[in-house]
């Protein structure tokens, strides 16, 4: 009779443990999405609902079926490498770049090559060594490039139409010893060249607020008319914003939150609308078993160019038809 009621206890106890261990199962089969980025949560916000909001069309949504673990840098590129390294050992089933910063691609790709990653790049992905090619990536990367290199010619075109009475043009950029430098500065000479502009090529390499204060003292000793900036992840862009208002130089951004936060203008690719496009095509068909080096690199299809009016009116500028014609987005 004992060994019967031991018996009896030891299946009520399986039975009873059964539960707990399925749950325990299911809550391990909820795939786990790694977002890696340089900077800090709040400039990124629009950005991460855009993802969200594209993961859960695709039938995942975050809390229910799908987790996301966010690692941001803060400004600190030294943290890279740890916090790619966390998310590996985490694990994680893919990881997702965000911001377009090759350097934040360079850490997660250091840190695994087994684990699917998807990136937002502002440079070529080739010429960088991301992918073999935009249509055949091969190995665990894949993802988005945002062509803000390309871009900057055509930026530079936008701000000559509203300020064509500036004849020398400033671009302000990162380091000469940066990996994107030279291929930017070429594109900012090449178009200047065909407007007839002259630039004046100006370094931050800090990316920090002295290296900026500097730029814009020679900015306004060389008597440059507009400020082209460029597409870098500048510590604090609101300083940036300040110094063009302060010395009322016009200045062309590259993205549409710094024209939100006081800029005259800018014109990128439709950052959201790439964000929700990296959830649905990218993430969401690797969690439901796609290979990274099967799934092409894709180019942005749209465009947004922003113009803050009330900027405009602060610096003696009326814009033109044309250009207001062109404006996805108006700022009054």
């Amino acid at each position: 009779m004992s060994l019967r009621r031991r018996e009896f206890m030891a299946g009520l106890g399986g039975a009873a443990a059964y539960p707990l261990a399925a749950a325990r199962a299911q809550q391990r089969a909820v795939p786990v999405v790694g977002f890696l980025d340089w900077t800090s949560p709040r400039p990124n916000a629009d950005d991460v609902v855009a993802f969200r909001r594209g993961l859960a069309e695709s039938g995942y949504v975050e809390g229910h079926n799908v987790a996301i673990e966010y690692r941001w840098a803060k400004g600190q590129f030294a943290l890279l490498p740890v916090l790619a390294a966390d998310l590996v050992r985490h694990p994680v089933a893919v990881i997702v770049i965000g911001s377009g910063v090759l350097n934040v691609t360079l850490a997660a790709k250091a840190a695994t090559s087994t684990i699917p990653i998807v990136f937002t790049s502002g440079l070529d992905p080739v010429k960088y060594g991301l992918v073999a090619s935009l249509n055949r990536p091969g190995g665990n990367l894949t993802g988005l490039s945002f062509m803000q290199g390309e871009l900057l010619g055509k930026r530079l075109d936008l701000l000559h139409q509203l300020v064509p009475q500036a004849t020398t043009v400033g671009f302000l950029s990162g380091a000469s010893t940066s990996l994107a430098y030279e291929e930017q500065r070429s594109a900012v000479l090449a178009a200047a060249g065909a407007l007839g502009l002259q630039v004046i090529i100006l370094e931050s390499p800090c990316l920090c607020d002295r290296d900026n204060e500097a730029a814009f003292k020679t900015l306004v000793q060389r008597k440059a008319g507009a400020l082209i900036v460029g597409p870098y992840p500048f510590r604090n862009s609101n300083k940036i914003i300040a110094l063009a208002a302060h010395h009322k130089i016009p200045t062309n951004y590259p993205l549409s939150g710094h024209v939100i936060a006081g800029g005259l203008m800018s014109y990128s690719a439709d950052i959201q609308s790439l964000y929700h496009q990296l959830a649905v095509d990218y993430v969401a068909r690797i969690l439901k078993g796609a290979k990274p080096a099967d799934l092409p690199v894709q180019q942005p299809t749209r465009f947004k160019l922003v113009i803050n009016l009330v900027t405009a009116k602060a610096l003696g500028l009326t814009v033109p038809p044309s250009l207001y014609a062109l404006a996805t987005e108006v700022i009054e």
